[in-house]
């Protein structure tokens, strides 16, 4: 689990980055778990956006892929979603206690 000051530095980093993946109508399926699974062992800190015409609520499909994929829900905001996992072997981001 995060802490409160750990989310922050989290989504003071984030605040930079563009969403790399786009949750539609499809919603989360195995494909696209996977495509983030990786993607996150690579960058540690991953923008997801979800379109207009996801059926689904921002904050469950946040929720959902933050399980199905392993990693830590940071934020969501509006159609945003912020997901950080510590890297096996790219470690980058060092997290303030």
């Amino acid at each position: 689990m995060l802490t409160g000051k750990q989310k922050r530095y989290l989504r003071s980093l984030a605040h930079h980055l563009d969403p790399v993946f786009q949750v539609g109508k499809g919603g989360v399926n195995e494909h696209l778990v996977r495509h983030i699974e990786e993607a996150i062992e690579k960058r540690e800190l991953l923008k997801v956006s979800v379109l207009n015409n996801c059926d689904e609520d921002p904050k469950d499909v946040g929720a959902e892929l933050a399980e199905q994929s392993g990693s830590e829900l940071v934020q969501v905001i509006g159609k945003t979603i912020i997901l950080y996992k510590e890297s096996r072997d790219n470690k980058t981001i060092e997290l303030p206690r």
